[in-house]
């Protein structure tokens, strides 16, 4: 039973395991961009970031951070009610939405206003160009585009 040279299959295969490539459990060309709980087996979305303070023996959990950070833990609002810290420490809960972010009237508001500035054409000023001479063959200008008479005409 000693080593008898390279492994094969019984394919006939060398070094390919018996149940093939190591297949992902998610497909890698689909990410979500939900992020998860990081429990274990929870595919939950989270709605709270769980943080360690350890010079202060305290547990923070608080609204889901802008961006997943290495050493912060996402939970979803069963784990986030179920969190318990160990004896001695002290968890912080801060304030968590748990519905989803729903746009206001400012934010509609302002959304619209922004929109109706990029349509709108830019001014000129008064009288001719600064800095340079009018085209002659120029009929409009859009952006860094410009429109010319055709030479024919």
């Amino acid at each position: 039973m000693g080593n008898k040279g390279p492994r094969t299959t019984r394919r006939g295969e060398e070094g390919e395991s018996r149940r093939g490539p190591l297949k992902s459990a998610v497909p890698s060309n689909v990410v979500s961009p939900v992020r998860r709980c990081s429990r274990t087996a929870c595919g939950r979305p989270a709605v709270a970031t769980l943080t360690y303070v350890y010079a202060d023996s305290t547990a923070v959990l608080g609204p889901l951070a802008t961006y997943a950070e290495p050493h912060c833990y996402d939970l979803c609002s069963e784990h986030s009610e179920r969190l318990t810290a160990p004896r001695g420490w002290e968890v912080v809960r801060l304030a968590v939405d748990t519905g989803p972010a729903r746009p206001t009237g400012d934010d509609l508001e302002a959304l619209a206003n922004a929109v109706r500035e990029a349509a709108r054409p830019p001014e000129r000023p008064s009288g001719h160009r600064v800095g340079r001479e009018a085209d002659p063959m120029e009929v409009a200008r859009r952006g860094h585009l410009r429109v010319l008479r055709s030479p024919d005409a």
